[in-house]
């Protein structure tokens, strides 16, 4: 399969794209220029600053949405004003990366070091109430993050390790039992992910100019190719959320003419709503 270009390049590192009626569509991230963009539906795309790192972000059940920063978190309100929260950790050589919501409404988001050594980053969960929990140590690039259809098990991506993991998860015991569930060869790198609603998991190749669809036993099933190699991440969208919007990344792609361009295939299943943030 083959993807279509929706937009040029608006973006200088792309990543992250969520669709949600609460916001009339897609929004996605431009994360080392720290802002959220947003695709009209006339094909333009608007654009505002949530600091100096955008890195990830959810919709909130109350509206608006929980937007992981730099160090952080931060709520954007239904009026459209942003409150930062307190940052998490100090280091500014470390900075959040990627992340998404479970099924009871906690957002987790993953940091990397801004040098990528490996073991220096975390995986944070917010909770409603504010409360931030440190689940998993000893990340190297963490990533994509999503849950099956029906929410008993997590797919996660930590690059460094070129593989997909599966959690299994509960709202009691978070997330246990990590094993592999897809591994990559020593030069692919997986990125963002997102879960279609037949349990078939998308991964977002960095430096292979594809997303790849498994199914729930970890069979390659499909193969999207795209037209610059720099794919960071995937969603589903459209009215009946059965359009894959994918993001690029241009970053080191000089003379790259359509690096960091959003694109979309049509692909024959239909995705899964999207979690909401709870607080």
């Amino acid at each position: 399969m083959h993807a279509e270009q929706l937009t040029g390049p608006v973006a200088h590192h792309a990543e992250g794209p969520v669709w949600s009626g609460s916001w009339g569509g897609l929004r996605w991230v431009d994360m080392l220029s720290g802002d959220v963009l947003s695709l009209a539906d006339d094909g333009t795309v608007g654009r505002f600053s949530a600091g100096a790192i955008a890195a990830a972000l959810r919709p909130r059940s109350g509206g608006g949405a929980v937007i992981a920063i730099e160090r952080g978190f931060a709520l954007e309100d239904p009026d459209g004003s942003l409150r930062p929260l307190r940052p998490i950790w100090a280091d500014e050589s470390v900075r959040m990366n990627e992340g998404g919501c479970d099924p009871d409404g906690r957002f987790y988001c993953g940091s990397m070091a801004y040098d990528q050594r490996r073991g220096a980053a975390a995986l944070y969960r917010l909770d409603p109430d504010g409360a931030v929990h440190r689940v998993l140590d000893g990340v190297t690039v963490s990533n994509g993050l999503e849950w099956s259809p029906d929410g008993s098990l997590a797919y996660y991506v930590d690059t460094d390790t070129h593989r997909t993991d599966v959690f299994d998860y509960s709202a009691d015991g978070g997330l246990t039992g990590r094993r592999p569930f897809v591994r990559f060869a020593d030069d692919e790198h997986p990125d963002g992910l997102t879960v279609d609603a037949e349990g078939g998991v998308w991964v977002a190749l960095f430096g292979g100019g594809a997303v790849r669809r498994y199914t729930a036993e970890g069979g390659l099933d499909a193969v999207i190719e795209l037209p610059t190699p720099q794919v960071t991440a995937c969603t589903f969208g459209g009215r009946d959320l059965d359009e894959l919007f994918i993001t690029t990344s241009a970053d080191d792609r000089e003379g790259d003419p359509v690096a960091g361009s959003l694109f979309r295939a049509d692909v024959g299943v239909r995705g899964l709503p999207a979690r909401e943030f709870a607080g």
